[in-house]
């Protein structure tokens, strides 16, 4: 069974950055509940760029855990799976 991956960039403002965060952590325990990860890298060149990371074990578990996310901000059907090397 191979691992799944979705993303997101997120461009976040200054004045938002605090409500960014807050929703960020929001979806973290969200994703963890379900079994998956969820990660945010911020752009070291660009303040408030950010890619946003959720990780199942598998693409059924992760597309679950995006569908039933309280923001639906992952699209459920864009799903990227591990390729063995």
């Amino acid at each position: 069974m191979s691992r799944a991956l979705s993303l997101q960039r997120t461009i976040v403002t200054r004045g938002e950055r605090e409500r960014f965060l807050t929703r960020a952590r929001t979806l973290r325990a969200h994703y963890e509940a379900a079994g998956c990860h969820y990660w945010v890298f911020e752009e070291v060149a660009l303040t408030g760029a950010f890619i946003e990371f959720a990780e199942g074990p598998s693409t059924e578990a992760l597309a679950g855990a995006n569908a039933t996310s309280p923001d639906g901000l992952l699209d459920p059907g864009r799903i990227y799976h591990e390729v063995g090397l």
